[in-house]
């Protein structure tokens, strides 16, 4: 298995898709069910190859990446070749990045020479979609981008 397997709630919400996999694999429910049942290595093997399908279609179209902890927050932007980052602290007594207040303060006053901003590039050591998956397993979430591209702007002026 190269990433991980699919939680129960996961599966569920993927139901539709697993069963056109397996049925892409000439496996009938009646069919899953016996095996199961009665090859659960089997059954275990099927549902790692389903994990695996998923997790490379969910890495394929992940373009950016964001992670945030109470005094730190980390941007990523994931290329074909490698990976740009954005790296915000900042120095005020107290300051949460979780805390949705202090977060909008961030924003209102993204200029405040309290905020430190460090931004890096790096190309790949492993295969692209490892790494990212890497950094998800950290705690970071695949975005949308807005923030990553919104201080960029701000740091490049």
């Amino acid at each position: 298995m190269k990433y991980l397997q699919l939680t129960k709630e996961q599966f569920e919400e993927l139901h539709e898709e697993f069963a056109v996999f397996l049925a892409a694999q000439s496996i009938d429910v009646k069919e899953w069910e016996t095996i199961k049942k009665e090859k659960p290595e089997l059954a275990d093997k099927e549902l790692n190859i389903f994990s695996d399908f998923v997790w490379e279609k969910v890495l394929n179209k992940a373009g950016y990446l964001e992670h945030f902890s109470s005094d730190t927050l980390n941007l990523f932007r994931c290329s074909d070749s490698g990976m740009d980052r954005i790296v915000v602290k900042i120095k005020k007594e107290g300051f949460n990045f979780l805390d949705q207040n202090d977060f909008n303060w961030f924003l209102d006053n993204s200029k405040d020479s309290r905020i430190e901003y460090l931004k890096g590039n790096k190309a790949y050591k492993k295969e692209r979609n490892t790494e990212i998956f890497e950094l998800i397993q950290q705690g970071s979430v695949v975005s949308n981008g807005e923030l990553f591209e919104g201080i960029l702007k701000i740091i490049s002026k």
